[in-house]
């Protein structure tokens, strides 16, 4: 397969793993700039009402309807030109495993998932110089039965570790940014991927624990608790050779608070909805991180540790009747 995956003359071939909102988003948007997108997932049901009714989607340019083909992964079949994976890095691994079988026609690998870890669990199975990562820094919501939401702007940075898969992210970039994203091909993506990587670990945690909006810990207590996890994912990413400016890091963070009082952080709907987070891909990647660098990560494993005993609480009360 050619490297370049930007869709010159025949429709690229695409398949996302993983059938939530950002997977939904991304395959009618590259569908609609004329890719033949497959969409993976396990939930029968899902997979049947994209089939029979395909996706709506709402944006700035109105309401479009959008033909997708939905599947499990054993019914896709190389060749695939690109696999974006979008599933939770609770469930990378599986997720991997159940492609496993596309990597056999050498297609381009991106994760554009929350936290670190990732893109090494899909190289294993795809290879280090075809894989990709980044930060997706793009609304969506997913309204049921077929609906997904978003508005502009939609900024990526892609970049890989391995020098030898950077240059395709150039033409994965212009792929994306055809099908209506910001996209652009980063040397530096590792930092941004930190940067998102400490917003995260400042809000979702706390707010997962304590059951509450943004608003409800844009507070002197939530805000010092925030500061910590920065200061902590700074120090743990500076001796990785990452610069991380902790005092940007806390604006964003402020102002997530203040101008998006209402939204609930990932994983305080995960709590909501009986689903597992990704803890272990965020604060549980900074103190995993920390460890190896002998850096001490105290309130992320504090953070870390609470979320993995709500998680488990069913378990464990069972365990001492």
């Amino acid at each position: 397969m050619s490297d370049n995956v930007t869709g010159q003359g025949a429709p690229r071939r695409i398949v996302i793993v993983g059938a939530g909102a950002m997977g939904c988003l991304f395959a009618a948007r590259l569908a609609l700039a004329g890719s033949e997108v497959t969409l993976v997932d396990v939930d029968y049901e899902r997979i049947a009402t994209i089939n029979r009714m395909g996706l709506v989607l709402s944006d700035e340019e109105g309401r479009r309807q959008v033909a997708v083909r939905a599947a499990t992964a054993g019914e896709v079949a190389v060749p695939v030109d690109l696999v974006l994976v979008f599933t939770k890095g609770n469930h990378t691994q599986a997720a991997v495993q159940s492609v496993a079988h596309l990597a056999a026609g050498k297609p381009v690998a991106l994760s554009l998932q929350n936290g670190v870890g990732n893109a090494e669990i899909i190289a294993g199975t795809f290879g280090s110089d075809r894989t990709l990562f980044g930060t997706a820094h793009v609304p969506a919501d997913l309204v049921p039965p077929n609906t997904v939401r978003s508005h502009l702007p939609s900024p990526l940075a892609l970049g890989a570790s391995d020098a030898h898969a950077f240059p395709l992210a150039g033409d994965v970039a212009a792929l994306l940014s055809r099908a209506g994203f910001d996209a652009v091909a980063s040397p530096d993506v590792e930092k941004s991927v930190w940067e998102k990587l400490a917003f995260n670990a400042a809000l979702n945690a706390p707010a997962m624990i304590c059951q509450k909006t943004n608003g409800g810990i844009g507070n002197p207590y939530g805000l010092r608790i925030a500061s910590a996890v920065i200061s902590e994912a700074v120090a743990v990413a500076r001796v990785k050779g990452i610069g991380l400016d902790a005092a940007s890091i806390e604006r964003a963070v402020r102002a997530a608070l203040k101008d998006h009082s209402a939204h609930k952080p990932s994983m305080l709907q995960d709590r909501e909805a009986g689903r597992a987070s990704e803890i272990e891909m965020i604060n549980g990647a900074i103190v995993r991180e920390g460890e190896r660098a002998g850096i001490p990560t105290p309130v992320c494993s504090t953070l870390t540790d609470l979320v993995r005993l709500i998680e488990g609480a069913g378990t464990a009360e069972a365990s001492c009747q």
